[in-house]
């Protein structure tokens, strides 16, 4: 298996960070924007895309800050996939920290799927 590699994305939002951290910590935020049903159960989280079902595990949050989450099938350890809020000092704006792991002649284009995601994010909360 190929190593995979971690790569950063940030989005501009125009949004608190308490009501985009709703919609990246809860399961009815999530589905309103990263798949088409999500249930939870204590750290575990179910996915749901066109009938088919994922399973990601919680690694860690921070209310308002952060939240962290590692794919149950996914054999590299050091995996994961996070959403961190980021609120300039200076002028507020808010962004959003995209960081996720792929091999490396896959991430054009996890990249292009995370920008299709985020756009629904963004539509989702009329940014």
């Amino acid at each position: 298996m190929a190593e995979k590699i971690e790569f950063n994305m940030e989005f501009v939002v125009k949004a608190s960070p308490k009501m985009l951290y709703k919609f990246l910590s809860t399961p009815s935020g999530l589905s309103e924007w990263f798949a088409d049903n999500v249930n939870s159960r204590g750290k575990g989280y179910s996915f749901f895309w066109d009938g088919a079902e994922e399973t990601a595990s919680l690694v860690s949050k921070k209310t308002d800050q952060y939240i962290r989450f590692r794919w149950d099938e996914e054999e590299d350890e050091d995996a994961y996939f996070e959403f961190k809020i980021v609120t300039d000092d200076l002028t507020n704006d808010v962004s959003l920290m995209v960081t996720d792991f792929a091999e490396e002649d896959e991430i054009e284009e996890a990249k292009l799927l995370w920008e299709s995601q985020i756009n629904s994010l963004l539509h989702a909360i009329g940014s």
